[in-house]
């Protein structure tokens, strides 16, 4: 499956400044991704940042860096602009691999770029069932529902499905027999569907959840979604986070 992968990298964070520039056991979080996406089968691994702290991190350790605008809203409209100045054609399969995922399994990067050898699929993501209760009434943790052939129906922050008798009775336990997704986000798009994508005006629906993934479905355009073949670590969106992350690969040594 031809492929490359765009990572994008921005310096702020509201909840954890300089965030991809981190250090992790010697290396910064940025690093550690980069590494990961270049152990899969990508034909190249971009860095797509704004900012040029991160430019000379990423040149440093031997990254190919696309610098970009700096008024980008989203991720997807950064990975349009690399797309176009990279000149790729409209079939290219492009893999948004999140920046401040440093422990992501190559496997699930491959697993998404394939899910679009199927031509008639514009866009693919990654899914796993959710074993905790807390985590299907947490906002910070996307669900989404999907159909008999896999194709996503919408993605929520809410509880999705709301099983209504049993959350009646008990929210304290997962109800038996009833599967919950967590949404991954990890995207294969054809560049085609990102060109359309920076054209279309901010969605209602995307609005309200804070999805952009959203304003895809809004547009009319299916996203399969498939569960992820490996478990995937948490990101780092917190002190927190990245203290965990560096813990593991101290352990990992």
């Amino acid at each position: 499956m031809d492929f490359v992968v765009v990572i994008p990298s921005r310096y702020a964070s509201s909840r954890l400044p300089a965030k991809p520039l981190a250090d992790i056991c010697g290396k910064p979080m940025i690093q550690h991704v980069w590494e990961q996406a270049c152990l899969s089968e990508a034909k190249d691994v971009i860095i797509a940042t704004d900012d040029s702290r991160i430019e000379a991190a990423a040149n440093a350790f031997g990254a190919r860096v696309c610098m970009t605008r700096e008024d980008h809203e989203s991720g997807t409209d950064r990975l349009q602009e690399v797309a176009q100045n990279m000149g790729y054609d409209e079939d290219q399969v492009i893999v948004n691999v999140q920046g401040d995922e440093p422990l992501i399994p190559p496997a699930v990067i491959n697993q998404v770029a394939a899910l679009l050898s199927d031509q008639t699929r514009q866009m693919a993501t990654l899914c796993e069932t959710i074993e905790e209760v807390s985590h299907v009434f947490d906002p910070n943790v996307v669900k989404l529902v999907t159909d008999n052939n896999q194709q996503a129906l919408y993605f929520s922050r809410a509880p999705i499905p709301w099983v209504r008798d049993a959350f009646a009775e008990n929210r304290e336990e997962l109800p038996v027999g009833v599967e919950f997704k967590r949404h991954i986000g990890i995207y294969a798009y054809r560049a085609a569907l990102l060109n359309r994508f920076v054209d279309w005006p901010l969605g209602t629906l995307e609005s309200i959840e804070k999805l952009e993934q959203l304003r895809v479905m809004e547009n009319g355009v299916s996203i399969f979604a498939e569960a992820a073949c490996q478990k995937i670590p948490a990101g780092v969106d917190t002190q927190e986070d990245l203290d965990a992350v560096r813990n593991y690969l101290t352990q990992q040594k």
